[in-house]
């Protein structure tokens, strides 16, 4: 039978794109869903803040009657501005194991990137790097993030028959905390401290965080990222949007601050309970009874895993020992909490920086992801 690739037009249409995935791993101990409502905001043009430099499109692929794919269709203009190329993104993609129902989706949006003018695609990637990205190619039997893509193993082959290459690995790790926080870093964290005239500031509510270091954040995010692969800036909207949306979800004792004397932020580290069992045990649904099971991970005072979401420092101040402080700030606030273990989520292969930074802790790098591309 043929396959019927269909636009999404309608608010059914997206309401079945963004359900899809939850129901193609329905059961699979390892996949974290998706946030329905989050995904939904996501993929609304009216809603994220990302159209305002991006375009993008939905497809639905049926079989004999069947929902069995879908896939977006994604031009991040800031991004192929700044690396001074024209491509097109696949992002959302998810498909049944049949090689006519990946090769379908993929060539719509191949098609979709040639009629704008596009010479090459690049994907799974979201319209920033804040969505979820890269198609895991290690550790399918492993638990997810709420911050990352889970896909079946047999993905890497169909996407591979297609002609596409790697374009980017990111790698994962699995941190054990020690028992007790380390003399050493100790001694760098105040040596730096004193030299550089910086010291760590903790805020006593989430409000006080927007309100104080929110922008300044994301700022700092924005400089620090820059040179990674495919980012592109956030803008002011962004910005606004992300304070409202990630912040109120912080645990204060779970994020180090850095600052100057002007109580200017030169670096941070940001950790968040683990939501994946919450997500699991909702089916990736707030409503009508699933936000009960994010009380949890919300409020818990002793959560057992971490999700280290980010860190970033000010170019000028990398390599002075600023990175020590973070962990230094965070690292007994963890062993008080009673945290066992602390996933990276998704690193650059090629970030030794970011990489070098974890290597007093014992750890199991445990998953990787691929960005493919391909010439159109």
């Amino acid at each position: 039978m043929a396959i019927e690739i269909i636009k999404v037009t309608t608010r059914k249409q997206l309401k079945q794109f963004a359900g899809f995935a939850n129901e193609l791993y329905k059961g699979n101990p390892y996949y974290v869903p998706e946030l329905y409502e989050d995904t939904l905001n996501t993929l609304d043009k009216k809603h994220n803040a990302a159209f305002e430099f991006c375009e993008a499109d939905y497809f639905l692929a049926y079989k004999e009657g069947k929902l069995v794919g879908r896939v977006a269709a994604i031009i991040n203009n800031r991004a192929n501005d700044k690396w001074n190329t024209k491509a097109v993104r696949f992002g959302w993609i998810d498909f049944t194991d049949d090689t006519e129902v990946s090769k379908a989706l993929l060539e719509k949006v191949e098609q979709w990137g040639r009629e704008r003018g596009m010479n090459e695609i690049q994907g799974p990637l979201g319209f920033t790097d804040f969505d979820p990205e890269g198609m895991l190619i290690e550790g399918y039997d492993r638990l997810g993030t709420m911050a990352t893509i889970y896909n079946y193993p047999y993905y890497k082959e169909h996407i591979e028959k297609l002609g596409y290459e790697k374009d980017v690995d990111w790698v994962e790790f699995l941190f054990k905390v020690p028992e007790k926080n380390w003399d050493k870093s100790e001694r760098i964290a105040a040596i730096v401290a004193k030299r550089c005239k910086l010291h760590t500031v903790q805020c006593t509510s989430r409000k006080e965080l927007a309100k104080r270091y929110g922008t300044q954040l994301f700022d700092l995010v924005n400089e620090c990222y820059s040179p990674l692969y495919g980012y592109s800036p956030l803008s002011v909207r962004q910005i606004e949007q992300f304070i409202k949306m990630y912040l109120p979800l912080i645990d204060l004792r779970q994020i180090s601050l850095v600052v100057d004397e002007n109580d200017n932020l030169v670096g941070t580290g940001v950790s968040l309970s683990s939501y994946a069992r919450a997500l699991q045990k909702s089916g990736g649904r707030l409503f009508p009874f699933g936000w009960i099971h994010f009380l949890k991970p919300l409020f818990d005072r002793h959560p057992k895993r971490l999700d280290f979401l980010l860190m970033a420092i000010k170019p000028e101040y990398q390599g002075k020992g600023v990175n020590a402080m973070i962990i230094n700030d965070l690292l007994p606030r963890y062993i008080e909490m009673g945290v066992v273990d602390i996933e990276s989520n998704p690193e650059l292969e090629l970030n030794d920086k970011i990489q070098s930074q974890w290597d007093n802790f014992e750890k199991e790098q445990h998953k990787r992801r691929r960005a493919y591309k391909k010439a159109l």
